[in-house]
């Protein structure tokens, strides 16, 4: 497998303007480096190639990092621990638990040059569907930049935030590809007491980076017995590690026992040791129903599960048009016989037109890919060729502790909204800011015409998106949102955030406080009012938008389901739902603290913190300019901020930065500033 290189994305800050007071600066602390955009990291092993690296590349050496030495190590380790979830009663009857499993191989952008922390760009892969995910491998790796590849903090973030873990991949490329034995033997090269270094180097660097372990990619022939004895052992003593460290290691069928490339597109004889040494195996795509169903059953026969077997189904060409044997993998009415690894399902952004692709058509494909034609987990299309994976695996959850928000922010878009204002008109991504998302998209019950439900990025509360619904409303309709397991207490409350474009609608808020009778079936919801004018709502109003808080008086237990009744008259209706908290208290968080600028070139500038006490969302930075306007640069889950393109203002001798902590309800802290003098 060749990753494809994708053009290199600019490192840059939205800007926007706001109004506040200023407030005391902390000293600015001392200039440590140059102050260089951070990316993702990578390697090779160990020896690095002949020559000179390219425009933008760096040659590093896996062997001779250290965490210590790691300049840009704040700006790529993640925040957001892996979050445990749940499994709900699921959408559809044929949507199962606890059989196939599903592993995405994606590379989201270049492996030289892939920004740390987001980009000055909405095009993005901006994956949301990770409800139906078991394992996320940040795919790439080239023989003219480097093979062994650490996720960036943004994709792990938003993994951990849905429950996904996340692996590093090392890619030794065929030598089709600029592959060279020479750097599979650099990888499972031993010490004198028999140890393989480089084995303990990748979990030193899931460890400091705060991912979930490896994907071991050995594609590079020439190889012997000798060699393919050395990277069993290497494979035997990462996993040993790795699991000591809470990670895991996925092998990929590929290099054979007598060390030799040879794809198997089955578990047997020849990769059975490696899938032994490894948590689980990615078969190669030769497999075929036959390969598939021995292969479970030599599985069964170790002792190991079936659905340790990721069998690989290409779609970086096709997409959801790709023709698969799905009988032979997830069949019908039958136990599924092994577990689904796509590569490359990032088709649903990459087949678009790269001049004029916008989020709305990128999330118009993915949830074609993740969800099915019916576009309706609830009700899936059975003359779809393609089954989606929300045919046949069940959804989950972390929505399981308060508080609890979502803004519907998926990680990217044309503009920065704060409380229903733009604060910068600048697109953007950072998949680190993505919200624990709704599952089903879009469940819709309803006896009428059924609405349109989508991500909508032309207005937001926060963030860059909302949910938009836009249709007759001829009945009354319910919109799923999340399955939840939330405790309920006295003073428990729901917020909604919405806005009503066009037509009327009476909003409910659908609570269920048990699991629906069968899969399939819709929770069994109360309908809460969402009256502005009754006396048991709160209400505020801001920018055209209208939050309501609904006390959940008279409910007990847990809530286990949330959504939203909308009754029309039959007129056409477009009403956006921009935020929903459920939550006992919403005091502010704490601020951080120790605000400085560690290093500045010209207009560019690093900036880091520590971290404030207590849970933090994220964090955003403003510039407070002269007259006492703030300017929005941009926000992060990290530590530490690039800020880029930064100039004096007319009479201004030093610019000041503004940083707040931001919690979990959209709350934010007060301000700490730091001054950097021009």
């Amino acid at each position: 497998m060749n990753p494809t290189r994708r053009t290199v994305l600019a490192a840059a800050a939205a800007t926007g303007v706001a109004a506040l007071a200023p407030v005391p600066a902390l000293a600015a602390g001392p200039t440590r480096a140059a102050a260089t955009p951070p990316y993702a990291s990578y390697w090779y092993p160990d020896s690095l190639p002949a020559g000179s690296p390219g425009p933008g590349i760096t040659w590093r050496s896996l062997r001779n990092w250290r965490a210590a030495d790691d300049p840009d190590l704040a700006f790529n380790a993640a925040s957001v621990p892996l979050a445990p979830r749940f499994t709900p009663t699921p959408a559809n009857p044929t949507a199962r638990a606890g059989q196939a499993r599903v592993q995405a191989l994606v590379s989201f952008g270049p492996t030289s040059a892939n920004p740390s922390q987001g980009a000055a760009d909405a095009d993005y892969y901006a994956l949301t569907h990770w409800a139906y995910l078991d394992e996320l491998v940040f795919w790439g790796g080239s023989a003219g930049e480097g093979l062994v590849l650490a996720p960036n903090a943004p994709v792990v973030d938003a993994a951990h935030r849905h429950g996904v873990p996340v692996l590093g991949n090392v890619f030794l490329p065929p030598t089709a590809y600029g592959g060279q034995l020479r750097w599979t033997r650099d990888l499972v090269q031993q010490d004198a007491a028999g140890h393989f270094p480089l084995a303990a180097q990748l979990v030193a660097v899931a460890s400091a980076y705060g991912f979930d372990g490896w994907f071991v990619n050995a594609e590079t022939g020439g190889g012997n017995t000798a060699l393919g004895t050395a990277m069993l052992g290497f494979v035997k003593e990462l996993r040993t590690l790795a699991a000591a460290r809470g990670q895991r290691v996925t092998w990929y069928d590929a290099m054979t026992v007598n060390g030799t490339v040879a794809w198997q597109g089955a578990l047997d004889s020849q990769n059975q040791p490696f899938f032994q040494a490894a948590d689980d195996m990615f078969v190669d795509f030769r497999w075929s129903a036959g390969t598939l169903a021995a292969s479970g059953t030599r599985a069964a026969q170790l002792g190991r599960s079936r659905y340790a077997l990721w069998a690989g189904v290409d779609v970086e060409s096709n997409g959801p048009d790709t023709p698969v044997d799905w009988d032979a993998i997830v069949p019908t009415g039958k136990p599924h016989v092994a577990s689904i690894g796509f590569y490359r399902p990032e088709w649903t952004r990459n087949h678009l037109p790269a001049d004029r692709r916008s989020p709305a058509d990128f999330h118009a494909a993915d949830d074609r890919f993740w969800t099915g034609r019916s576009l309706d987990p609830a009700r899936p299309d059975p003359t779809d060729p393609w089954r989606a994976p929300a045919v046949s695996v069940a959804d989950r959850s972390t929505v399981s502790s308060l508080p609890f928000a979502s803004v519907f922010n998926t990680g990217h878009g044309l503009r920065w909204y704060e409380a229903g204002t733009v604060t910068s008109d600048a697109p953007w991504n950072h998949l680190g800011l993505q919200d624990r998302l709704p599952s089903r998209r879009w469940t819709v019950r309803t006896a009428g015409e059924r609405p349109a439900v989508t991500f909508d990025f032309d207005d937001a509360w926060h963030g860059g998106s909302s949910v938009l619904v836009a249709g007759a409303l001829d009945r009354p309709a319910v919109l799923d949102l999340y399955a939840t397991r939330l405790p309920i207490a006295t003073n428990t409350v729901a917020e909604l955030t919405y806005r009503a474009e066009a037509g009327e609608a009476d909003v409910e808020l659908a609570v269920a406080t048990g699991e629906p009778a069968a899969p399939g079936a819709a929770p069994p919801y109360r309908y809460l009012p969402v009256d502005p004018a009754g006396r048991a709502c709160r209400t505020t109003s801001a920018n055209g938008w209208r939050t309501v808080r609904v006390p959940l008086t008279g409910l007990t237990g847990t809530v286990h389901a949330l959504g939203v009744r909308l009754t029309g008259g039959g007129s056409p209706v477009r009403w956006r739902l921009g935020a929903l908290a459920v939550h006992d208290t919403a005091g502010p968080p704490a601020a951080p603290s120790g605000a400085r600028v560690t290093a500045a070139d010209g207009g560019d500038l690093r900036l880091a913190w520590n971290a404030a006490p207590g849970p933090v969302r994220h964090y955003t930075v403003h510039r407070v300019l002269p007259d006492g306007t703030r300017r929005f640069l941009g926000a992060t889950c990290q530590r530490a901020f690039f800020a880029t393109g930064q100039r004096p203002e007319p009479g201004e001798s030093a610019a000041r930065f503004e940083l707040r902590t931001v919690g979990e309800l959209y709350n934010a802290s007060p301000p700490v500033t730091v001054a950097h003098t021009w």
